[in-house]
């Protein structure tokens, strides 16, 4: 799985227009299509995106049909008004007759969060000693926020293997683990890694420092993903 699929950084620019989607942090190309209720290939062919694997935060995405297109054609906006014709005599309905309903557009529903595949049961330990700042929400939070100070360490949450360190954008200083049965931690915002990838990890071992790299604060940004769907991690913590 590509990197710059499975991590975007998020972004705090202003909403966009009907019709488009600004790129968050966790996105993907079917998550976007998913939630729009348009199908990958669409989204692609509307973007003109050669390489799909490329998405970056605060992107702008078209997701929904160009003007004029035989797709658009189709939608129904359910608000235009029309002239009232004239009746069978020749004349206009009288001022005093009730004005014709004007038509409702259908709510669209709120946006399902996309359902990870099985994993199986997995037990983590909190990464680094210090207060949780920020739940899990799924959309604008895809994982947990723990402050502290520049250098506290940041240990291994389990067991497993270094598949990236790096920088990404709104992420900052990145390390991402492989473990068994489809998971993969993520730990954000580093002053540093202390490890390299390809390595193996136990868990407990310290791998990186906290520090604030694209943050605000000291902080990190700590994710558990399961086949790339972000959950979340406060149900596998010690006490829950």
């Amino acid at each position: 799985m590509s990197v710059a699929v499975f991590l975007s950084a998020c972004s705090s620019a202003p909403p966009v227009g009907p019709g488009f989607y600004r790129v968050e942090r966790g996105d993907n190309l079917s998550s976007i299509a998913q939630r729009n209720g348009r199908s990958t290939a669409d989204v692609i062919r509307w973007n003109k995106i050669d390489n799909p694997d490329r998405i970056e935060v605060g992107q702008v995405l078209r997701v929904a049909p160009p003007p004029g297109s035989a797709s658009a054609a189709n939608v129904d906006t359910g608000s235009v008004w029309r002239t009232p014709s004239p009746d069978r005599a020749g004349t206009a309905p009288s001022r005093n007759a009730a004005p014709a309903a004007r038509p409702r557009a259908v709510p669209a529903p709120a946006p399902a969060l996309p359902t990870p595949a099985k994993c199986g049961p997995v037990s983590l330990r909190l990464p680094a000693a210090g207060q949780v700042i920020g739940t899990f929400d799924g959309r604008r939070n895809k994982g947990i926020d723990i402050g502290g100070t520049d250098g506290t360490p940041i240990i291994a949450a389990a067991t497993g293997q270094v598949a990236f360190v790096g920088q990404l954008r709104g992420y900052g200083n990145l390390l991402i683990i492989k473990h068994s049965n489809g998971y993969l931690t993520s730990y954000a915002h580093l002053q540093r890694a202390t490890v390299r990838e390809g390595q193996t990890v136990n868990a407990g071992q310290t791998i990186a420092q906290m520090g604030h790299t694209e943050s605000s604060r000291p902080m990190l940004h700590f994710e558990l993903r399961c086949n790339g769907v972000p959950v979340d991690p406060q149900h596998s913590l010690p006490g829950k």
